[in-house]
């Protein structure tokens, strides 16, 4: 997580303030409308963060599994990503 961490994080702290931010909505008994469009956004922050994680993984822990040439290593982080893969195809 070392190249994205800070970017990683900055999405989380804003994800966490627009959980609070619909926590608010609802207890104000905001339009439906209005909360749902911001679940929305939350949902879309949420793939970004994925993302990002996901970017480093592939750049920093496969990429380390290849350079290892250790197949089994190498299979590890293959079968790791169609996991991740099949998960969010659901």
């Amino acid at each position: 997580m070392k190249a994205n961490k800070e970017k990683t994080l900055d999405r989380l702290s804003r994800l966490e303030g627009q959980v609070r931010g619909i926590a608010k909505m609802v207890e104000a008994d905001r339009y439906c409308m209005d909360i749902l469009a911001q679940t929305a956004a939350i949902r879309s922050a949420v793939l970004g963060v994925e993302k990002l994680v996901l970017e480093n993984h592939a750049q920093h822990c496969v990429e380390a599994a290849i350079a290892s040439g250790n197949p089994e290593e190498q299979r590890a982080k293959f079968d790791e990503l169609i996991g991740l893969l099949q998960k969010a195809s659901k």
